[in-house]
């Protein structure tokens, strides 16, 4: 079996998406294991870890045992040896690190959200097909375990016609005053922060995989937590929203709802938990489990008491899914099929046109608080899907 090097840029790698699921759960992993099996070759990721912060990048590197970094995000693009460039960095210099890296004529794959704006990604994408580049956005979610497992049955029909879903997700992030905060500052500030831009690409994605296309939303979003401490122990003014809900319709005239915050005190099955009810059952999904209730387990609840608890215990007659035969890191099949899709030309669902109606979803939100009515959210364009 033949060994064919690749060469990949990771920019943003000493954040804690990059060092972590990017390189500690998905590359690294493939790397020791001699590389990603592409039929009778190997193909082995050689590494090239950028960003702005030397002695950072000097630790991930010597933590994962690689031997090659640099601040000089320009003279690793202008490098033959890399032909892809990947990015992890903060969402506000996306736009312009992918410009750069399609101009160099590099394979480009990035987390998300792809642009701040569907329009900058269309440009993105227009410009990457004039290059003759390929393109991919990081699509993660909907591969973990859980979600897996509740996909597979509105797959197989088990749930029947779907009524309606609530996707819920969120935790307390502290501002800094009493505790130090989970997030960094940028996440609440203009330019690339807030909890729309940042998380309902991934809602996009996950309910139309799993439960059904969007064709309308209406959407309300605030600022529950108006200020907070950065990292130099600064307080600021937190000018984009940390909460949100949204009502969505589905082609086929079901409805379900989205509420997600980072000012909410969790008491749920898990930090993100996904429920489909249907005509002949119902499940909710959290990261790794996912439980069902049959119409035969559902309970006949005919009343309540104003007077006494009545004592019903609402989580019997739930039954959790069966484990998954086998199980890869999310971020790992990410890579794995952007690997292939570069090195085999095979097919990429999570491509920029993908990306591109992840970020119009979010678009499409902000859209309907501006103007405070239902927005349509229609199917890619012909321009996005040629």
């Amino acid at each position: 079996m033949a060994s064919h090097t690749i060469g990949i840029i990771v920019n943003g790698a000493t954040g804690r998406i990059g060092s972590t699921q990017h390189l500690a759960n998905a590359l690294i992993p493939i790397i020791d294991e001699g590389g990603l099996a592409l039929g009778d070759d190997r193909l082995v990721p050689r590494l090239l870890l950028a960003g702005r912060d030397a002695a950072r990048l000097a630790a991930v590197a010597r933590a994962h045992k690689l031997a090659d970094w640099t601040t000089d995000l320009d003279a690793a693009l202008a490098d033959p040896a890399y032909a892809i460039f990947f990015d992890a960095a903060a969402t506000q210099g996306r736009i312009g690190v992918l410009e750069k890296a399609i101009a160099a004529g590099k394979h480009v794959y990035c987390e998300k959200p792809l642009s701040p704006a569907a329009a900058q990604g269309l440009a993105l994408l227009r410009e990457a097909r004039r290059r003759g580049v390929k393109h991919g956005v990081v699509e993660d979610k909907i591969h973990l375990p859980g979600l897996q497992k509740l996909a597979a049955l509105t797959r197989g029909g088990e749930l029947g016609r779907v009524v309606g879903f609530k996707l819920e997700f969120g935790w307390w992030v502290f501002d800094g005053s009493e505790q130090p905060c989970q997030r960094p500052s940028w996440n609440y500030r203009a330019g690339g922060g807030g909890i729309i831009l940042d998380m309902y690409p991934h809602w996009r994605y996950v309910i139309e995989t799993i439960v059904g296309r969007i064709v309308r939303v209406a959407s309300s979003a605030w600022i529950a937590t108006p200020e907070r401490i950065d990292e130099r122990g600064e307080r600021y003014g937190v000018a984009v929203e940390d909460s949100a809900a949204t009502l969505l319709e589905l082609e086929g005239g079901a409805f379900g709802t989205i509420v997600s915050s980072w000012a909410t005190r969790v008491r749920r099955d898990d930090l993100l938990t996904l429920q489909v009810d249907g005509s002949k059952g119902s499940a909710v999904a959290g990261l790794h489990r996912c439980h069902v209730q049959s119409t035969a387990h559902t309970p006949a609840i005919a009343h309540f008491s104003v007077m006494r608890d009545i004592g019903a215990d609402y989580r019997s007659g739930w039954i959790e899914a069966p484990p998954l035969a086998t199980y890869c890191n999310p971020y790992r099949v990410g890579w794995e099929a952007f690997l292939r899709h570069v090195a085999a030309d095979a097919p990429l669902a999570c491509d920029f046109a993908a990306g591109i109606r992840d970020v119009a979803f979010a678009d499409a939100c902000h859209r309907s608080m501006r103007e405070r009515r239902w927005v349509v959210f229609p199917p890619l364009g012909e321009e996005q899907a040629r």
